[in-house]
């Protein structure tokens, strides 16, 4: 089938720049982690434009950009890797290999939260949803402490 052909050579590309990402050919270990987390706080900045002017969609996505770009540069300097998915529970739950109480904490004060922030990758772009002000104001606030947890446990194992 045509697409499949298309689809397939995009992934066959995505691939092969992601194997020679992890592999140092654009640069070292570290430089990754920080374009990594550059990138993160560049969604912050949109998020917090976009909820300025009254974008809320727009807002709920990079919010959720913010924290899914956070946690795979963490995981990227502390475990040398991230998963291929979305999932922001997902990469917590990766992170519990480096400090399992702390992300099993994290998580359950946030569960739901991160729940909403999920969801917002996807609604925010596909469906019919509307975001309000107040949820842009809670998923930006999330992300931002999604930021502070990777940070601190960054600190806690002699990282960042």
């Amino acid at each position: 089938m045509k697409g499949q052909g298309f689809h397939q050579s995009v992934n066959d590309f995505l691939s092969k720049w992601d194997d020679n990402l992890m592999r140092g050919m654009y640069g070292g270990h570290r430089d990754k982690v920080e374009l990594i987390k550059k990138r993160a706080i560049g969604f912050l900045d949109v998020a917090r434009y976009s909820l300025d002017k009254g974008n809320y969609d727009i807002a709920a996505f990079s919010a959720e950009q913010v924290a899914q770009l956070y946690l795979k540069a963490t995981l990227l300097e502390l475990m040398d890797d991230f998963p291929r998915t979305h999932s922001i529970i997902f990469f917590l739950k990766e992170l519990a290999r480096v400090k399992k109480r702390e992300v099993d904490d994290f998580l359950q004060k946030n569960k739901r939260g991160l729940h909403n922030l999920e969801d917002a990758y996807l609604t925010s772009r596909y469906f019919y949803k509307i975001f309000d002000r107040d949820d842009g104001e809670f998923l930006i606030s999330l992300a931002e402490e999604v930021i502070n947890f990777c940070e601190k446990l960054g600190r806690s194992v002699g990282k960042g």
